[in-house]
């Protein structure tokens, strides 16, 4: 895309059975200035989208692993060669369960290390401004997104996270308290080339003042989350 094309931006959002949070996704893409199109896990056929979303919810009841049956769907094929390729690809709670699946992203995702389901509004720390997704953040801002999930503990190896930190490709961190047990306090993750990012907290959530989570300018008044939508945005139309 050229300058002055920002318009015509068209985000894809997968919708998976069991999907929960695709409208809300369509919507924080609407809200940004992009037009938001409707994917169908079944179709392989992106519809010349310039970037994807693979939203929250439990994409076939989480059956088996989080996201291990999706990572089958004739979607993911051609959203793993279109990310292979620099297509920018934002993968949300149970959408970046989808991308350890499917190779994606480093890690995995295990059960909450209090082995409860939590629903909170969450500070997370900004450590990587560089990628398709964070663009429009500063580094070591603090932002607050809400959390919903119960298979929320990203795991690696040291020698994985150790590349992780080194490379700067931890994107968030948990800052307060650690909901999940996360390694490292990570929250959030992208791949070497900075297109593919996946994070548990929702930024969809928090996009729209008197819907969001409490901000400085009140209760319900955060929007934290739209800078990841005018992200992507942004670096469609400086590509």
């Amino acid at each position: 895309m050229t300058a002055g094309t920002l318009a015509s931006a068209r985000i894809g959002v997968v919708t998976f059975p069991g999907t929960l949070d695709d409208r809300d996704a369509a919507r924080a893409v609407r809200l940004a200035g992009g037009e938001p199109v409707s994917l169908w896990h079944g179709d392989g056929d992106l519809q010349g989208v310039d970037a994807v979303v693979l939203p929250g919810g439990f994409s076939y009841g989480d059956y088996l692993r989080a996201g291990a049956i999706s990572r089958f769907a004739p979607a993911m094929d051609a959203v793993v060669d279109a990310a292979k390729g620099g297509m920018p690809v934002l993968g949300i709670c149970n959408g970046f369960q989808v991308l350890t699946e499917a190779h994606l992203l480093p890690g995995s995702m295990v059960k909450n290390d209090h082995l409860h389901f939590v629903c909170r509004e969450q500070v997370l720390s900004v450590e990587n401004t560089s990628t398709a997704w964070t663009n429009q953040y500063r580094a070591g801002q603090h932002i607050t997104i809400p959390l919903k999930n119960q298979d929320g503990q990203f795991v690696a190896d040291d020698r994985t996270l150790d590349e992780l930190e080194g490379e700067g490709r931890v994107v968030f961190r948990y800052q307060g308290w650690n909901p999940n047990g996360s390694r490292r306090d990570i929250a959030g993750i992208t791949n070497a080339r900075g297109n593919v990012v996946g994070l548990m907290p929702h930024p969809e959530h928090a996009v729209e003042a008197g819907f969001g989570p409490d901000g400085e300018a009140g209760p319900r008044s955060g929007t934290d989350g739209l800078g990841f939508f005018t992200s992507v945005l942004a670096s469609l139309v400086s590509a």
